[in-house]
């Protein structure tokens, strides 16, 4: 036994202060010493207790229990952080780990998957989790009539069946993600109803929290659940989600001391938020990103020369500290960020640098020199996207390309410029998975290809990659994949976004937090904790 040994013990909360202290003795240690060491590791383990207080963004008077219409931050931490548990989980450290089921196994061509539950689950109101909850909770984004948003990534379910103690997915196609897919926050497990589709009105989940309130677009308040299958998770008596739009109005009330946590911070004010000394400001980087995309099928952005030409008249490292103020990392083009397994190293893909003179060159070979194009804009793309464009703007005259920055209103810009316009701004939270994103946003006829882009070799090896379980031949494909999206593609990724947030002094955080979503993936309330 060292004194090592002893302060994780306590900490684990597996020995008591008087233990503590007779072990130290026998060490040699003195008392005195001894009592400050204990008292200090007891301080840093989890601690239940107390109403945690959280001012959420993403909320609507029109927010819904039910997970196919969940959409946006507040709902995804509610249902999925607090209500309910999925099939699989990504761990803080990118890892994928089961949840609701203990373990998984596929065919040889990946084009079936077996998931044995997990035993002694309990639903909230005591009925004990069975194979036929999870056929009808995926069955549920599986029914057309539900409209729900993740029917697309459900869609190669072909049939879903119990077998013994095992629930069975056969797909269309062979798909070595499934299991990461199975962690989506819309495909959380419900209990299913007579009739063979679901409750979700109710609120009840599998949980570590309880539904005590809802109401939509104001506040949600959660109450831990006692009989909660994780043991060492869910530390708060109770959760208070409000919904504050106003950053301000989130920022005060975290000074105040009326709310405990905030995400999405205020970049401008920041420094302002550090130097107060009961706030902790714990950003994550994560595979949040700006997209600046470029039709490929519209002229001049159809002419590759012209698409590499706008990625190296764009200085990275000055928007990264301007806009971001150094709160994210540089882009490279490619939308696989640092939560992504299979991300390409600075060897296998180097960084492409603010080169005018290369810009011009290429603007040369494309018999375009002095281009002059518009890049439509709007604050609603993402934080600082107007200001961003006007960066790109200043830096690409040194390239003798003339940008003309478009601000179009709020109001609207999603359907009327996103997807529309040949060049606008946009952002992506990420995703968990190189072939969840690359599917979504950059394979041809995608509905959110928004650079309209089509790589006959890229869409090959999507499929491909979709299907290899050999590791190191996945990767080889994803890289691939990437410098294609980097030298080929239509989308200019300049930055990626860390996930800002920040915390009263006396709540405790993990080691290492979560980056594949904000605010510890969306399970702060399941992991955080109140010291003292």
């Amino acid at each position: 036994m060292t004194f090592g040994n002893l302060e994780r013990l306590a900490a684990a909360r597996r020995i008591s202060r008087r233990e503590f202290v007779q072990q130290s003795l026998l060490l040699g240690t003195a008392a005195g010493v001894a009592l400050g060491r204990f008292d200090r590791a007891m301080a840093a383990a989890p601690q239940r207790g107390g109403t945690f207080r959280q001012a959420l963004t993403g909320g609507s008077s029109g927010d819904v229990l039910d997970p196919a219409k969940i959409l946006d931050s507040y709902m995804i931490n509610v249902s999925f952080g607090q209500l309910r548990n999925c099939l699989t989980e990504v761990a803080p450290d990118g890892s994928l780990r089961g949840e609701l089921a203990e373990e998984w196994e596929a065919s040889e061509d990946a084009t079936q998957w077996r998931f044995r539950l997990r035993k002694g689950v309990e639903f909230h109101n005591g009925r004990s989790l069975a194979i036929q909850d999870v056929i009808a909770s995926f069955n549920h984004h599986r029914n057309e009539d539900t409209g729900s948003a993740a029917a697309g990534i459900v869609e190669a379910i072909t049939d879903i069946r119990a077998d013994g103690d095992w629930v069975v997915f056969d797909l269309s196609g062979g798909n070595a993600d499934f299991p990461f897919i199975c962690s989506d926050y819309h495909l959380a497990i419900c209990p299913a109803t007579d009739e063979g589709s679901i409750d979700w009105q109710s609120g009840v989940g599998t949980g570590g929290y309880m539904l005590e309130n809802f109401d939509p677009g104001v506040n949600t308040i959660t109450k831990r659940f006692d009989g909660y299958w994780k043991e060492d998770a869910a530390f708060f008596d109770s959760v208070e989600n409000l919904f504050i739009s106003d950053v301000a109005a989130r920022t005060n009330g975290l000074r105040s001391n009326e709310l405990d946590s905030i995400a999405n911070l205020d970049l401008k004010t920041l420094h302002l938020l550090k130097r107060d000394p009961d706030i902790n400001v714990v950003p994550t980087n994560g595979n949040k990103h700006c997209t600046l995309p470029m039709h490929c099928d519209a002229a001049p952005f159809d002419n590759v020369d012209v698409r590499l030409a706008i990625k190296y008249a764009v200085n990275r490292e000055e928007m990264l500290e301007k806009i971001l103020k150094g709160l994210g990392e540089v882009g490279n083009d490619s939308p696989i960020g640092p939560a992504n397994i299979y991300r390409a190293t600075a060897e296998e893909m180097p960084q492409r640098p603010y080169d005018p003179d290369k810009a011009k060159w290429h603007l040369q070979q494309a018999g375009m020199e002095g281009l002059a194009v518009t890049l439509h804009t709007a604050d609603s793309a993402f934080e600082g996207a107007v200001d961003a464009a006007e960066l790109l703007s200043q830096s690409a005259r040194a390239a003798g390309m003339d940008v003309t920055v478009q601000r179009d209103p709020d109001d609207g810009y999603w359907s009327n410029v996103w997807l529309v316009k040949p060049w606008c701004a946009s952002y992506w939270g990420g995703r968990p998975t190189e072939d969840w994103m690359f599917s979504q946003v950059y394979s041809a006829g995608a509905d959110w290809n928004e650079s309209h882009w089509d790589n006959p070799r890229f869409n090959e090896l999507l499929v491909q990659a979709r299907a290899e379980l050999d590791e190191s031949r996945r990767r080889e494909m994803y890289v691939e994949m990437q410098r294609l999206c980097s030298d080929d593609g239509g989308a200019l990724i300049p930055i990626f976004m860390a996930y800002t947030q920040a915390v009263r002094g006396n709540v405790g955080l993990p080691d290492q937090l979560a980056n594949n979503w904000e605010l510890d993936g969306h399970r702060n309330a399941e992991r955080w904790w109140f010291n003292g």
